[in-house]
């Protein structure tokens, strides 16, 4: 299985493609994932144009079996985050087969 890129590579990509060096590169990587978990804990959802967003999300307490003993066991409700790809962004990787 093709791994993806590491952050190192990712960095040193965005650095070529904007003109700027690896430092301010990395930062800017950084700056796009800290307020991407600070909005989506605050609003619920924070958008990446053409790449998709990430949402929050609740979910109910529900029972569940145990795998092993096939016992029903209560899980409790959460929060839970999602990305959904937006539509651009889909159609781009894997176009639908008509």
């Amino acid at each position: 299985m093709a791994s993806g890129l590491t952050k190192t590579q990712l960095v040193r990509h965005l650095a070529e493609k904007v003109g700027v060096n690896n430092k301010q590169a990395a930062a800017f990587l950084q700056t796009l994932a800290d307020t991407a978990l600070k909005e989506t804990k605050k609003n619920g959802v924070f958008v990446v144009p053409g790449l998709g967003r990430l949402v929050k999300s609740n979910r109910k307490a529900r029972v569940g079996r145990n795998p092993q003993t096939g016992e029903p066991i209560k899980i409790p409700a959460k929060t839970v985050v999602k990305f959904r790809v937006a539509k651009v962004a889909k159609e781009a990787i894997a176009p639908s087969k008509k």
